[in-house]
């Protein structure tokens, strides 16, 4: 723990442009602010002894509280600034107990998309990820971070949270704004500048979507493809975990394409489980999965890209279709 005792001779008015965090102590415990121009030890010591008695603390106790509560803040900020390079995939067993013959390097940055038939293990992999393995899972796989087993607390850490995962079902139940429900989770992650960040949200969420909503919409009244836009575009910017799940963004309602390019332009490492060929050929690698195993991991190459090309052209003319459809437009027979 650092040493905070300077921050007492601190006016409130540095204190707050310093440390933007330090308002919600203020706020938690009901301190008005009438000056910004005292000393935090000052303001302490202003405070009238039968306001003291009511919260149960006296002067040198609540200055304690202060000191404590920053320390533990400035604390939390330092642990969620952790990053990690790659991750590893140890191979396990498959539901027949054959061994996976693999050992599978992922780096940030990179898209992994995971093939296999409905039922055959896609989403038991995501979860051996996002558990960070260590061969105690029924596939008795291990995941590696930068090459080594990760610190046994990661697992159960908030701080330490690898991934991030983002699914076809979001739903709000949070009766407020957009704005404030990214001001919420910008304040919690200590970010600067949150007016900018927010509004850099809103323009990328509104790209993703085309479904327009501005910064005052309700969140209970955004589109299934507004809400997943939303959380694309909130996961890219304010999500301190490295790795991003996705399980079926296929019929999401949003733009893949802008998505992944979105979250890899982050420096995120993006492991998408799909049916789709156009997400599947997007990823630098995919892994297939059979049986519940790991059956190949294919890296994609120059002749499937340009078959993603093909792909994306057709996808473009389906997306244009339907964006004619929701107008009310007729689609012509030379059209089609």
């Amino acid at each position: 723990m650092k040493n905070y005792v300077s921050l007492e001779n601190l006016t409130i008015k540095n204190l707050l442009d310093t440390y933007p965090y330090s308002r919600e102590f203020f706020d938690i415990n009901g301190l008005p602010i009438d000056s910004v121009s005292n000393t935090v030890k000052n303001y302490i010591a202003s405070l009238p002894y039968v306001f003291l008695e009511d919260m149960g603390v006296d002067r040198e106790g609540l200055l304690k509280r202060f000191l404590a509560f920053m320390g533990r803040m400035e604390d939390i900020k330092e642990e969620r600034s952790f990053s990690i390079h790659d991750i590893t995939i140890l191979g396990g067993r498959d539901k027949n107990g054959k061994a996976e013959e693999i050992e599978l390097n992922i780096n940030m940055g990179e898209i992994l998309c995971i093939v296999g038939p409905t039922g055959s293990g896609k989403s038991r992999l995501l979860a051996d990820i996002e558990w960070m393995a260590q061969r105690d899972t029924p596939t008795k796989r291990q995941i590696l971070i930068d090459g080594s087993v990760p610190p046994g607390n990661w697992r159960f850490s908030i701080e330490h949270k690898l991934v991030a995962q983002l699914s076809q079902n979001m739903n709000f139940v949070m009766d407020i704004s957009v704005k404030d429900f990214i001001k919420l989770h910008a304040q919690s992650r200590m970010i600067d500048d949150i007016e900018n960040k927010t509004q850099e949200i809103i323009d990328h969420a509104n790209d993703l979507s085309g479904e327009v909503f501005d910064l005052y919409t309700p969140l209970t009244s955004l589109s299934g493809g507004q809400s997943r836009a939303l959380m694309v575009a909130d996961t890219a910017f304010l999500s301190t975990s490295p790795i991003v799940l996705i399980d079926e963004i296929e019929n999401a309602g949003i733009s893949r394409k802008k998505a992944l390019e979105l979250l890899v332009g982050q420096n995120k490492i993006v492991l998408i489980a799909t049916h789709d060929p156009l997400l599947a050929l997007m990823g630098n690698k995919r892994i297939v999965i059979k049986n519940g195993g790991i059956q190949n991991a294919i890296e994609t190459t120059s002749n499937e890209k340009k078959c993603l090309v093909r792909l994306t052209e057709i996808d473009n003319v389906l997306l244009r279709y339907r964006e004619m459809l929701r107008n009310g437009e007729m689609l012509e027979d030379t059209e089609i």
